[in-house]
């Protein structure tokens, strides 16, 4: 296969809004040996994409200044020693930036086949979700069935995944929301109940059913003390975002005395061995369940590269459901 030198992309012409990405023409990025060059079927936007365009989340050394941290795509190259990933193969893969590109290239670890069911396009939006949720919330943990799990912000991508893969593990999914349709989307991909949180109070009702055993926030702010209030005894708390901010003041009283355990983490700064374990675990336990169709892609919306400003004006909107994709 003859591959061009140049391709399209968008790039972050300076600190912004959606506004500042702009098309361009760049070089193909250079692959090493643990890698394989990927033609891009299509992307995933996601939160930290919008933080990086905001010039708040500078990428890795040595990774791509490009956004996108997931696509699906054909494996158009190949290291001599790879054999996992065919030349003409469809993959989906988990990256350190590039996606927002027509090529890219990923550690080869770090990439999946297509799970059963999912197409071409909609395989784009599974890897960073994927990643997330099973890192923070089930990799190497002791999940008993029935557990109580709260998450916060359920419609969007990470709570739409955490959700399917909760009700798959047999856990009671509660799930905030901010609207009575965005609540049944919730209940539609397996929550036990979904929490209006504007006219509703989450802690309330968790209390009601014995609290809330892990609790998965993206919001931040007044949540954090609201999250401890709402947490059984031994609980965990994970905190994967703070879209109301992450200076707050809390009394950390009832974190000792309930035993709780508070975490957070980012991937994308995660070792490439630790995103490998990842992987294989997401391929050897969650993958299969696409096939029986026990958990679904939740694609919103599928907007060409050159109109990437509207697919992140409508993620800042907080008005999709699931996942917000790049065609290239």
């Amino acid at each position: 296969m003859i591959l061009p030198t140049k391709m399209n992309a968008m790039i972050i012409s300076e600190p912004g809004g959606p506004e500042v990405l702009k098309p361009a023409v760049i070089n193909l990025p250079l692959r090493n040996e643990n890698e394989i060059l990927i033609k891009v079927t299509s992307a995933g936007v996601n939160g930290p994409d919008l933080v990086q365009r905001r010039g708040l989340y500078p990428p890795p050394k040595g990774a791509s200044s490009l956004l996108g941290l997931e696509v699906s795509g054909e494996v158009v190259e190949v290291g001599e020693l790879e054999n996992s990933f065919k030349i003409g193969e469809h993959v989906c893969a988990l990256t350190n930036g590039g996606g927002y590109a027509e090529y890219v290239v990923a550690n080869k670890d770090h990439c999946l086949k297509i799970p059963k069911g999912v197409t071409k396009i909609d395989a784009g939006g599974l890897p960073e979700t994927y990643f997330t949720v099973w890192s923070n919330l089930f990799f190497q943990q002791s999940i008993k069935p029935g557990a109580n799990l709260l998450i916060h912000g359920g419609s969007g991508g990470i709570g739409s995944t955490a959700i399917q893969i909760g009700n798959a593990l047999g856990l009671n999914v509660f799930a905030t929301a901010d609207s009575d349709s965005s609540c049944k989307y919730c209940i539609d991909l397996g929550a036990k109940q979904a929490i209006n949180f504007k006219n509703e109070d989450f802690v309330t009702i968790l209390r009601d059913v014995g609290g809330a055993d892990i609790i998965l926030d993206i919001i931040g702010g007044d949540y954090i003390s609201r999250n401890i209030k709402a947490s059984r005894h031994d609980a965990r708390i994970i905190q994967l975002a703070f879209n109301q901010g992450s200076k707050v003041t809390i009394d950390l009283m009832p974190i000792m005395l309930k035993r709780l355990q508070l975490t957070g983490s980012t991937l994308r700064s995660r070792s490439d061995t630790y995103k490998a374990e990842i992987a294989t675990d997401l391929s050897n336990k969650i993958w299969p369940l696409f096939g029986n169709k026990k958990i679904k892609s939740t694609t919103y919306k599928t907007f060409k590269l050159s109109d990437v400003v509207n697919a992140h004006q409508l993620m800042e909107s907080g008005t999709h459901r699931g996942k917000i994709l790049l065609k290239i």
